[in-house]
């Protein structure tokens, strides 16, 4: 269905276009999209008359700053948050602005890195739009690919997009864009592909400080991460000599302050951190992976008790989570995949009963050798919970 993310970066640095859709449940659409650098008048003519029309030129925060481009409104209340900023023209060389020469002049005022703010003039007919940070791991929209498709391909990091429409005005969805693309000889990739691009070929985490960390179980190193991809901050803690990097004995714990700190029955968080830790111990080396903002399986530690409030009224933990409108399962493990490889660990055993986790961790340069349960307590509170994990979200569960 989906062409190479290489392929879509070899045409944007050749200065083609490609078509980039993004995913069912956000705006469902295609744009064209290819490097600010490379705009020309036919690659405008082009744009313009298979999409909307409107024309913008995703930037990065600083450039649109030292051009002083400010934002079009303080308050953003539209659906996506897309960071449209004051529309332009370029000052000189153009006439009402509005052509596919004039506007590929203003595009590539806008991406040269000579330009000043007095270059521009303001309204105009081109809608820079403001990117952000850490690209499509953080945000899954256009204006984040656009950016981060340019980067990979050595050019300015600045892009341009427009939503192709079909011949009655509509909106092209997947179907009509892959006839499209297939039509004028387009690349067709995905936000989601560009994303997972970025996790397994980038280096995600940075490691920024390491200290020691005795407890009950022993005197672990505490290796903290900063994270590219969620913004985070999470914590490696290992047990004995793992530089070598051969079947590690692995736990990669979801941060749970309910059960981890606050010892809630209402899930086993608390208990699978604690068994963790002293099966590591009895191994004698191993790490356990802390990963922050994978509270509530990555809803948050007010949706979790929200969702809570929702089963104290009969909904199990899965149904709860999407009455309030947010996924079952929103958790990602690719920074603990970046954290092993940090750490120089290549192949890994997994403390878990979620299979996900397996597959969530393989294919980053981990090799997933094997699983090991992970013994449950259960109790009156945490029973249903249990089950409906078992039951509904595949974990493989012993004894319940």
């Amino acid at each position: 269905m989906f062409d190479s993310i290489e392929a879509a970066i070899a045409d944007i640095a050749a200065g083609r276009p490609v078509v980039v859709v993004d995913d069912e449940d956000r705006e469902n659409e295609g744009d064209i999209i290819f490097a600010a650098s490379k705009a020309t008048p036919e690659l405008l003519t082009f744009t313009i008359r298979y999409t909307s029309g409107v024309i913008c030129v995703p930037m990065e925060g600083a450039d649109l700053d030292r051009l002083q481009i400010p934002l079009m409104t303080a308050q953003n209340t539209e659906r996506m948050r897309t960071a449209y900023t004051v529309s332009v023209d370029a000052r000189l060389g153009v006439t009402t602005g509005i052509s596919a020469a004039d506007r590929a002049k203003t595009i590539r005022t806008l991406c040269d890195s000579a330009s000043e703010p007095g270059d521009l003039v303001r309204p105009g007919h081109i809608f820079p739009l403001r990117y952000r940070e850490g690209g499509v791991l953080r945000r899954r929209g256009h204006t984040e690919a656009a950016v981060d498709l340019a980067r990979l391909a050595g050019l300015a990091p600045a892009g341009v997009l427009a939503e192709v429409v079909n011949e009655d005005g509509t909106m092209a969805r997947l179907p009509e864009l892959q006839v499209f693309a297939k039509e004028h000889g387009l690349k067709l990739v995905s936000i989601e592909q560009l994303a997972e691009y970025r996790r397994r070929t980038e280096a995600m985490v940075t490691r920024v400080v390491e200290t020691r960390l005795p407890n009950r179980f022993g005197t672990w190193r505490a290796v903290g991460f900063s994270s590219a991809i969620d913004g985070g901050e999470h914590i490696a803690l290992v047990l004995g000599e793992v530089g070598e990097g051969e079947d590690v004995l692995i736990r990669a714990h979801s941060e749970c302050l309910t059960g981890d700190v606050l010892h809630s029955e209402r899930c086993d968080c608390g208990t699978q951190l604690d068994a963790a830790m002293e099966r590591i111990a009895q191994e004698g080396r191993g790490v356990v992976l802390y990963l922050r903002g994978h509270e509530g399986r990555g809803i948050g530690l007010l949706a979790k008790l929200q969702a809570y409030a929702l089963q104290d009224n009969g909904s199990d933990t899965v149904d709860a989570n999407l009455e309030l409108g947010l996924p079952a399962d929103a958790r990602e493990y690719s920074n603990a995949a970046h954290m092993l490889r940090d750490l120089g660990v290549r192949s890994i055993r997994v403390l878990t009963n979620n299979p996900d986790k397996l597959k969530g961790l393989d294919g980053f340069g981990v090799d997933v050798r094997g699983r090991e349960a992970m013994p449950v307590v259960v109790t009156e509170h945490n029973r249903r919970y249990l089950t409906v994990k078992r039951d509904r979200l595949g974990h493989q569960i012993e004894g319940l």
